[in-house]
């Protein structure tokens, strides 16, 4: 077990939340679902917290009520190398409810945050030549759904 895990606080969707993620990315598994005993308080039966890895990183999840809504305090970046990944995983966060943002950033129909991001922007950003870096930053922040292909033909001044 790691030592240092994200913790999500769901109203009752953690197991459905915590399926949905390890379907989204490789080497991704739902390690634990705990449940609340028949005497217990709360729902017979009902989940209370799930442990799952996404992509090897360690979650917790629980079902916690309605006291703790996400906020774009917290977000969850993930790096994709191709618009073909990048494609998928906003349509599929973004799917049932879920909120396309600015600059890659979108909330998915929990409400979480993350950020979907091509590796290339980091260079393209930081490029030793500034007219280039303020081409491609421009570009950023124009878009929703980051355009890898768009983002290229801005810094090159196409």
């Amino acid at each position: 077990m790691q030592r240092i895990s994200p913790f999500l606080w769901f109203d009752d969707q953690a197991e459905q939340a915590a399926e949905f993620y390890v379907s989204l990315f490789p080497n991704s598994r739902i390690l634990e679902v705990m449940r609340f005993a028949d005497d217990a308080p709360g729902p017979s039966a009902g989940v209370t917290s799930v442990r799952f890895e996404l992509d090897g990183l360690e979650f917790g999840a629980l079902n916690g009520g309605p006291l703790f809504p996400f906020t774009e305090a917290v977000s969850f970046y993930v790096n994709v190398d191709d618009q073909e990944e990048i494609d998928r995983l906003w349509n599929a966060l973004t799917a049932d409810g879920g909120e396309p943002g600015q600059c890659g950033w979108l909330k998915d129909r929990w409400g979480l945050s993350w950020q979907i991001v091509p590796t290339s922007l980091t260079q393209l950003l930081g490029d030793p030549d500034p007219a280039r870096a303020k081409r491609a930053t421009e570009a950023m922040l124009s878009m929703g759904k980051l355009d890898i292909g768009a983002l290229q033909a801005a810094a090159d001044g196409v």
